[in-house]
């Protein structure tokens, strides 16, 4: 196909996806009737009435996306920017297994990622350093044994998800809730950046849609559709990830949970969830094993502490602790303390929480 009959069909699509009313569901319909978007808009306004309602075949034939379309076509034209749509042989497989898949998907980056064995990996945005420890250790294990991590570009977990894909072969695909060429969050600009130059950004958005709350739920269908199972590393009772993995199980995608400190609140939504039937995991490797059976096994290490502060680090558990009840579990003085948890935080081992108090924190 010559370049101007492909951008001619392209523009269909992109006129399909943008008319203001016409949702998803209308989309398939009309596909599953009447072929593909240019059979579509030659179709007359009576044949698609029996699809549409009649204000969606007005809106549909007085076509007002001039604008719009020009634009994606403009952004799909620059270097490692993709347009991609169910007729698209690179269009990702495991999303026409879920019920409501894309018409059109925005892709930043690596396209081939899209079809390669994957894992969703989420969880709080407001993550406890132990969280952000395991969230990027099981995603680079997991990325070294060949699977790509889906998460979605969030604060907290995602973004430590997102980090340790990149340092594996698998990568990593962001599945964000606003158009493809916006940043959100801010903070995560650079994170951007690099998945867009090593991974892949995907959305099913129109380009320069904002940051709208309805529109992140909508997207967790699609990190859960692109991937093989979901693991959800921290999760209180109310969390937006709860949503991903009910989704996950929907698709018929295996869910696994990390288990947690009982008295934390963001162990609370992966404990439920391990209640429901998800595979608790301590080891990524198990994963692996699960999903790409003779993957290589890999893991992550930490330098081991020795002596009193080895003494220390029994003494603080696995929850979190304050200074007083660590003098009265290890003997140690209050200085001699301070001096430990001074190193082991530097060397990553503890982290100083809110309020004054510690938690170790440990390699998966």
């Amino acid at each position: 196909m010559n370049s101007i009959l492909a951008e001619q069909e392209l523009s269909a699509w992109l006129r399909l996806t943008l008319t203001p009313g016409v949702g998803g569901e209308s989309q398939r319909a009309l596909l599953a009737n009447f072929g593909l978007p240019a059979q579509i808009f030659t179709a007359g306004r009576a044949a698609l009435a029996r699809v549409l309602t009649g204000k969606q075949a007005d809106a549909l034939l007085a076509d007002e996306t001039g604008e719009a379309v020009a634009a994606a076509l403009a952004w799909a034209a620059e270097p490692g920017n993709h347009v991609l749509t169910l007729a698209d042989p690179g269009y990702p497989q495991k999303l026409l297994e879920i019920p409501d898949p894309p018409t059109l998907l925005y892709v930043k980056g690596r396209c081939e990622l899209l079809n390669r064995p994957a894992l969703a990996v989420v969880g709080s945005r407001n993550a406890t350093a132990q969280g952000l420890v395991n969230a990027e250790a099981f995603a680079a294990t997991l990325s070294a044994g060949g699977m790509t991590i889906v998460s979605g570009l969030a604060l907290g977990i995602d973004a430590a998800a997102h980090r340790g894909g990149l340092k594996g072969s698998g990568g990593t695909i962001a599945v964000v809730g606003t158009g493809a060429d916006r940043t959100y969050p801010a903070g995560n600009r650079e994170l951007a950046r690099a998945i867009a130059e090593r991974g892949a950004i995907v959305s099913d958005f129109p380009l320069g849609t904002p940051a709208i709350a309805g529109n992140f739920p909508r997207r967790n269908r699609l990190i859960s559709g692109l991937s093989r199972g979901v693991l959800v590393v921290e999760a209180a009772e109310r969390s937006g990830s709860l949503i991903t993995a009910r989704l996950a199980g929907e698709q018929g995608r295996d869910v696994f949970a990390i288990p947690g400190s009982i008295h934390s609140p963001l162990s609370k939504g992966c404990h439920r969830l391990i209640k429901q039937g998800a595979k608790l995991v301590d080891d990524a490797r198990d994963i692996l094993e699960e999903l790409t059976p003779g993957s290589p096994r890999a893991s992550a290490v930490m330098p081991a502490a020795e002596g009193d502060a080895a003494r220390m680090l029994d003494a603080l558990g696995f929850d979190p602790c304050d200074l007083d009840t660590l003098v009265q579990r290890s003997g140690l003085s209050p200085q001699a303390l301070s001096s430990f948890l001074l190193q082991l935080e530097l060397d990553g081992q503890v982290a100083m929480l809110p309020g004054g108090r510690y938690q170790r924190v440990s390699a998966r």
